[in-house]
């Protein structure tokens, strides 16, 4: 009895260890960045396609789109709210990177809507879109040679309840940028919202605003579907 229970054990050792070697070679295919060491966010990327120092590229699960998704980032999931899709017409998710800083945080996150608008109503859906987050109605604008990019920021802060927004402050850089990219051979369109909350989350402007438009610059909307 006493051997066929060492038998036993010996057996499910022996199997722990080869799972967990299996396991081991699986993780080391990953890169090693935060965005890969979530299960859920792995789901988006593409692990051999660093296209830029700090992006993978992202897939969306409606298969509309493909854009650069920085690698400190993790798509929520805890929620139902955090990501949400209807079949290849809709997507929302959320993404966030919390830094700690002193004996506090900086939070970054990034929230992104997949969804198709008439284009005949766009100067509508983004008079709309920048009024509710910047109190602003003359966004700047780019093109590429695939979409249309509508975009903004400024420097946002709350005293009690209200939310006040400074353009152009000279003291604080922008910590929330707000921006809507449509497709120049469809309807399809992203509203992409970047803020971060803490003490000192931003310090340059240019450099987040540059790290912003790769973001934008990077989105490629899927013809044909």
């Amino acid at each position: 009895m006493k051997k066929h229970t060492k038998t036993i054990i010996l057996v499910i050792v022996g199997a722990a260890i080869l799972i967990g070697g299996i396991w081991g070679v699986n993780e080391s295919r990953y890169p090693n960045a935060p965005a890969f060491d979530d299960h859920f966010t792995r789901k988006f990327l593409n692990k051999d396609k660093k296209v830029d120092d700090g992006f993978y590229e992202f897939k969306s699960k409606t298969g509309q789109y493909t854009m650069w998704f920085p690698e400190e980032y993790q798509v929520l999931h805890k929620y139902r709210e955090d990501y949400t899709r209807n079949g290849e017409s809709y997507e929302n998710w959320s993404a966030s990177y919390i830094k700690p800083y002193e004996n506090d945080q900086q939070t970054y996150a990034i929230k992104a809507e997949f969804s198709e608008n008439d284009t005949k109503s766009e100067l509508i859906y983004v008079e709309s879109l920048f009024k509710e987050q910047l109190d602003s109605k003359k966004p700047k604008q780019l093109e590429t040679s695939h979409t249309r990019i509508y975009y903004d920021y400024a420097y946002t802060y709350f005293r009690g309840t209200n939310q006040h927004i400074v353009h152009d402050s000279k003291e604080n850089p922008p910590n929330l940028y707000v921006a809507y990219v449509a497709d120049k051979s469809s309807d399809k369109v992203i509203k992409l919202i970047y803020d971060s909350v803490g003490e000192n989350t931003e310090t340059n402007k240019m450099d987040r605003k540059k790290w912003f438009l790769k973001m934008l610059q990077s989105i490629r909307f899927v013809k044909g579907n």
